[in-house]
């Protein structure tokens, strides 16, 4: 007897001719789908996960889209209630003026060596210690790691007298006072910013450490003793076995040591207050461009509230405009780095 099936809609077909494996397939079909807790599951966390996917989507990008329509604006809209995103006066004057207050050409150029040769020291000299971590056994080895780890919840600004007073006097056991007479004032030059990125106090430098071992950790010893059979020696190997394997976790390392120096106000401010570097002038580009245009005969007596947030939130932009073509130039190093970097679970 010819077998025979019915769909929902109607529709009859007939088994006869097809596999077993064939008519199962069809014989579930015909059926609808059972809702499951499993299913019901599966559909509420991926509710949940668009929720806080979104949520931190509207965090992080929504700021950016208030500075940037504020930066086309007229002083006048920002104290017109009528005024929200879209700018009733569109123009590109705000631009015109941060990029003569903060001397953008020059600034980014001394911001950019500044910045590309701090990261590149705190890179190479991160990566020999965490080296010399994952894969080496000395006596104080935990010890020494622990305050490693110990640097990472340490504020800076616990320290900021002691450093400022070192690199204000700087001197080495005595040795530069014997020899000159008095210490060496290290202050408004790039040197203090360099020593530190020498000697893995810099800025998060712990964290570049920790990072850069569990990526070491995670590379098989075998690549290793191969290259050890083979004759090569320690730096050898290191340089040119585990440095290949390790390129993700250098561009992820260098890109938070180059942003973090870039944005960075705090050892800016302390050790060279003068330096053209787009972090100094950015804090005081509305004083700086009420000064010059009162100079100039203006009307500007005085920064406005107004004038002052122009200014800022336009300046802010100009100085992350870097950050985001570089981080978009690196993303895929980027995320395979921090992927296997021990930050993430």
């Amino acid at each position: 007897m010819e077998q025979v099936k019915k769909l929902g809609n109607g529709t009859k077909f007939s088994l006869r001719g097809l596999s077993p494996e064939k008519k199962a397939s069809a014989e579930g079909g015909a059926h609808k789908k059972k809702i499951t807790p499993a299913k019901v599951g599966r559909f509420l966390f991926s509710i949940v996960r668009g929720v806080i996917v979104f949520g931190i989507c509207y965090v992080i990008l929504y700021p950016i889209f208030v500075k940037l329509t504020i930066s086309f604006m007229d002083e006048k809209d920002l104290y017109d209630a009528t005024v929200k995103y879209v700018p009733k006066t569109f123009t590109l004057e705000n631009y015109r003026r941060v990029i003569e207050g903060l001397e953008y050409g020059k600034s980014f150029l001394i911001t950019a060596l500044m910045s590309g040769g701090v990261a590149l020291l705190q890179l190479l000299m991160c990566m020999l210690t965490a080296y010399g971590f994952a894969r080496f056994r000395f006596p104080g080895k935990g010890i020494l790691f622990g305050c490693v780890i110990f640097t990472l919840i340490v504020p800076p600004q616990i320290l900021m007298l002691p450093m400022y007073m070192n690199f204000r006097f700087f001197d080495i056991a005595g040795i530069v006072e014997a020899v000159r007479g008095q210490s060496i004032n290290l202050l408004n030059s790039g040197a203090p910013i360099i020593i530190q990125a020498l000697t893995c106090t810099g800025f998060k430098n712990g964290l570049y450490i920790y990072m850069l071992r569990q990526f070491f950790k995670g590379i098989p010893k075998e690549l290793e003793e191969a290259a050890f059979v083979d004759g090569c020696g320690k730096l050898r190997t290191f340089v040119q076995i585990m440095m290949p394997v390790a390129v993700p976790m250098m561009v992820t390392v260098f890109l938070f040591g180059f942003v973090w120096q870039w944005t960075d106000s705090f050892y800016t401010g302390l050790y060279m207050p003068k330096m053209a570097l787009l972090s100094n002038k950015l804090s005081a580009l509305a004083a700086t461009l009420s000064a010059k245009y009162q100079d100039m005969g203006g009307s500007m007596n005085f920064v406005t509230p107004g004038f002052a947030s122009l200014m800022n939130n336009t300046g802010v932009l100009l100085v992350i405009l870097p950050l985001v073509v570089l981080y978009l130039a690196c993303q895929k190093h980027f995320v395979e780095g921090i992927a296997r970097s021990g930050i993430v679970g």
